[in-house]
This record gives structure tokens, sequence and C-alpha cells, in this order.
């Protein structure tokens, strides 16, 4: 288990070190910006000792246009280091991307939505390197190289600096001991939250018109408000680490300002030391300082770290898949068991049968048999416990995932169009859709007459919470979408549940033209309509299947009112 992980969380390693000539770069400018931050404490004590002393102003405007023009020369250096470093942050974010939203995608019919936070956590990652706290870490290191600047001053200027630093150190590491648990619980609060308000928002009908609107309001604001409970908790305990550090920087620097006083009445060291010695001070301790005050990114930066290496460990990168051909249009499942993900017990046991090319199969049973289990199984959703699934005689684990979607076509008991037009959801999201393909799929549908009358046609937006099409109207769209490209195997788990008799109609049709193509289809449902197509049955019951065969031997043993159900489906088109 641990050589996974390692060799997954080394994804972000990579990631990481592909942008290395960032960070080198970015480095060696740094040495230059911290060699010319010695530019105020020379001109001090240059000021102090020399220019006051001999009265020159020629040697005082020779200094200031030198200092100037080092000033002008830092500036610059210090923003191409802080453009360099935020570069090299959208750099690491484009290359993982990809990967982290794959990743997402096949989790989230494994966890809540709340808990999948691939997304925000490589987000959290990058604005470190875009914000002014990764340059002051950058700048920690020469930290050292200025305390020991100062004990050319005097000793006790650079011990007492020593000791400051360590009191520095010392809070730094307290406030992380005493912090990072307060701010897991507040981010994990919020998210809660987040979630919460989400899926309200999808619900928004129901809560609505059941009169939800108050209780859910009063739910989410009982999150909310221990979120921010737990925030400001957080908040208030690193905000007092902060003022802590900066108080003390501050009675540090009028500390050295005084011992320094004190040596220069002593003869042991001159005024412009003194100064200097102060300014170098302030120099060593601001990166510490400017750390503690962006604690919380720094700590939400490390804990995305982490989620990232547990979620790629969790979701490992698929390996090469060999490019096999388009397969025959059969299906068989043998011995098929699965528990579905976090589950403990098998919905699916032992399930066996067979669609041939050309073939329609009704999977019949009551809520709950497992219809829609065996559907995610058939689209290779969820990986089974045990026995197989294989599509023209291969196992579907053989195939490319994105490959495999070109090869069946899914109409979900659930219809859920993504943010876009309805050329783009027909061609499943395409960059660039193929309109002839998009309107041979619609028409396949016979979604074609129904989307050339709305105002936009296939240009029509639609988006997954909007009211522009009715519940047929998008059921009839997703099944454009399920037949785009031309599919080998159709999967329709619940086909016609928003439809009329039109659209039923419309569904069976296509169907019907899928079997007279050589295609093989796969019908989950308990609506009689839906059957007409249907060459076969199978029963299912608790995860099993009880019953197979010809489509009226299963209803004659299975309903009492069979001679009904005939006639209400042999008019559009069913064998007898």
């Amino acid at each position: 288990m641990a050589s996974i992980e390692n060799s997954q969380v080394s994804e972000l390693a990579k990631a990481r070190n592909a942008g290395t000539n960032f960070i080198v770069i970015s480095f060696v400018f740094s040495i230059f910006v911290n060699l010319l931050m010695l530019t105020g404490p020379l001109f001090m004590l240059q000021v102090y000792d020399r220019v006051l002393g001999s009265g020159s102003e020629e040697t005082l405007v020779a200094l200031f246009v030198l200092v100037g023009f080092l000033y002008g020369l830092m500036a610059m250096l210090e923003y191409a280091r802080g453009r360099i470093v935020a570069r090299f942050g959208a750099r690491f974010q484009a290359l993982l991307d990809r990967r982290i939203f794959g990743a997402t995608l096949e989790l989230s019919g494994k966890r809540r939505p709340s808990e999948i936070t691939g997304l925000r956590d490589i987000e959290a990652i990058q604005s470190v390197f875009s914000s002014p706290v990764f340059l002051a870490l950058m700048d920690m290191p020469w930290s050292p190289f200025f305390v020991a600047a100062i004990f050319i001053f005097h000793p006790m200027l650079g011990w007492l600096a020593v000791a400051g630093a360590l009191v520095l150190i010392v809070l730094a590491l307290v406030n992380q001991i005493m912090t990072h648990k307060k701010v897991a619980r507040a981010q994990g609060a919020s998210n809660g939250a987040q979630a919460f308000a989400d899926q309200a928002q999808i619900a928004h009908e129901v809560v609505q018109a059941q009169g939800m609107r108050g209780a859910v309001t009063d739910r989410w604001l009982m999150q909310r408000n221990e979120a921010l409970r737990e925030k400001i908790s957080s908040n208030d305990w690193t905000g007092s680490f902060t003022a802590v550090t900066k108080s003390f920087r501050l009675f540090l620097q009028s500390a050295m300002l005084a011992v320094g006083a004190y040596y220069v009445l002593q003869g042991e060291m001159t005024a412009g030391a003194m100064i200097a010695g102060t300014i170098l001070l302030g120099r060593a301790l601001q990166p510490i300082e400017q750390s503690l005050g962006q604690w919380p990114m720094l700590q939400r930066a490390r804990l995305a770290w982490h989620a990232l290496g547990d979620l790629l460990s969790e979701i490992p990168q698929p390996g090469r898949y060999v490019n096999l051909p388009e397969p025959e249009a059969s299906l068989s499942t043998r011995n098929l068991t699965l528990i579905p993900p976090g589950g403990q017990l098998a919905t699916l046991k032992n399930v066996t049968f067979q669609v041939k090319p050309g073939s329609a199969i009704g999977l019949i049973g009551k809520s709950g048999s497992g219809k829609s289990t065996l559907a995610r199984a058939i689209m290779g959703l969820w990986k089974p416990a045990a026995g197989e699934v294989r599509l023209g005689g291969v196992e579907l684990g053989h195939y490319d995932p994105d490959r495999l979607g070109d090869y069946i076509g899914y109409l979900p008991q659930q219809v859920s169009l993504l943010p876009g037009t309805i050329a783009e959801n027909i061609a499943r999201m395409a960059v660039q859709p193929d309109d002839a393909r998009v309107v041979e799929a619609a028409k396949k549908a016979n979604a074609h007459e129904m989307i050339i009358q709305l105002p936009d046609g296939y240009n029509t937006y639609v988006d997954g919470n909007d009211n522009i099409l009715s519940g047929g109207q998008r059921q009839r769209v997703a099944l454009a979408r399920a037949v785009f490209g031309s599919p080998v195997l159709l999967v329709l788990d619940e086909p016609n549940s928003a439809l009329d008799v039109e659209g039923s109609n419309a569904l069976n049709e296509a169907v019907r033209q899928l079997k007279e193509e050589g295609k093989s289809v796969i019908i989950m449902t308990h609506r009689p309509m839906a059957i007409s197509e249907c060459d076969e049955l199978v029963v299912m019951d608790k995860g099993t299947i009880v019953d197979a065969g010809p489509r009226d031997e299963i209803l004659r043993k299975q309903l009492k009112n069979a001679d009904q159900i005939k006639r209400v489906i042999q008019p559009v088109g069913a064998v007898s």
C-alpha cells in the first residue's frame, strides 16, 4: 500500500519538478534581491559615519544616486521573481488539472460532493505560489546571513538577533501545532455548509413547493454558523500568534537600538553601525513574520497537498489500453455480483444473461430490484465484485473507458444536461461538435422536430437547473446524446419516465430503428409502453434474475393482466 501511495504522490512531485527551472531562476534572482537588501543599511552606515563626519555634499549626492539605482534594480528583480513563481504555480496546476478532474469524476460515484475537494485543493496550492508568502519562504534562508552580518557590528547585537530569531521560530512551531487541527475543522465545516447549499439549490423546486424554505434555511444557517465559529476560532489563534510576533519584532528592534546606543556611548561602535544593525535585524525577521501572517494559507496548501496525494492514490493513473476494434453488438454477463462503492452487501448476485445483435431486452422488476445497479455495471461505472461483463466477447475492463463510451449509449434514469447548447450536449460536449452527426443523432432519437421548434433551435442554451426544457424534452435530448456516434449497444434506464404518448412512440421508433441497424438495446423499466419493442424480458427481484424468456411468455407468467398490457403495447409496433 505504501508503495502505491508513494507512486501516486510522485505525480505531484513530477508536476512540481517540471517547473524546477522556474524555481532556479527565481532563486538566482533572490540572491541578488537579498544582496540588494543591504543597500539601506550600508547607505545609513555611510551617511552617519562618512557624510555627516566629512560634511561632503558631493558624497551624499553620489551615494543617493547609487542607492536610487540599486533600489530600482531591486524592484525589477523583485517583480521578475514574483511573476516567475506565479507562472510556476500556473504550470503546476495546468499539468495536474486534467488528471485531477478525471479523478474527481471517477470518485463522484463513490463519495458525496462535499468530500471531493481535488479541484479546490489544486487551487489552494497554486494560490500559494502567486502570493507574497512563497517569496517570503524563499527569503527565509537568507535570515541567518543578515544575522551574521550583525555580528560584524558587535557580537552582543548578533547574539541578541539570534535569540530573537529563535523565539520567533519557536512561536512558528507552536502556531503550527496548535492551529493545524483547528484550520482543518474549519475547512471541513465550510465544505459541509457549501455542499448543503448546493444540494438545496438543485432541489429548489421541492424546497419551495413543500414549504421547506424556512427549515432548509435554518439548517443551512446552523451549519454555516458552525463553520464561522470554527473559522473564527482558528483565526483567533493564528491572529494571536501574528500579533505577538509583530509586537515582539518591533520590541526586538527597539532593544537592538537600545543595546546599540549603549555600546555607542561606550565607544565600541559607531552610530551608523547602530542604525544599520537595527535595519538588518528587521530584514532578517521579516520573512518569518510574513510567513506567520499567512499561516492559514500555508496550512490550507499543506492539507491540500496531502489530500491530493490521497486522491491520486485512491484513483490510480489509468494504464495504457490496447486500441481494440469496434465490438460486435452483443453483451453478456456471467455470474455478475456487484457491491456498490462504500457498501458492504451485494446488490447484484450471480446475474447471467445475454443480448444478441439486433435485439432488445427488457429488464423489469419493482423499485430496488437492482435494475439501475445492473445498468451501472453494464456501463463499466461500477466494477464487479465477482463475475464479468463482456461487450462483443471482450471484458469491459479491457476497453479504454473513453472509447467504451463511444460503443455504449446510456440514458440514465435521472437526466442531467451540462451547461451548453443542445447541440453541444448531444455531441457529448465536444469542443467542436460535428453538426451533421448531431442532427443525425437527433433524428434517430426523433427529437429533431422538437428541437427546431425551440426559439434558438440547436443553439438553445441549457443548464442543469433551468426550466427551458420540459422533463420529456430533456429526456429526448438525452436520448439523442445516447445514440450520438452510432454506439453498438444502447442502455436505457426508465427511458419514458417523463415522456408523453408521443414521446414514448418516438422512443419505440428509435429502438426499432437501432434493432434494424443490428444494434442491441437494453431497457430497464416497469412501464408497459417501454417494452413494446423488446424481444425478451428478464425479471429481477432483490438483485437476482428470477425469470427470463420471450416477452409475451414472461408477461403471461408474471402478470395477471398480461392480455390488457399486450393490447396497450401492440399498436406501437410490438412483436406478437
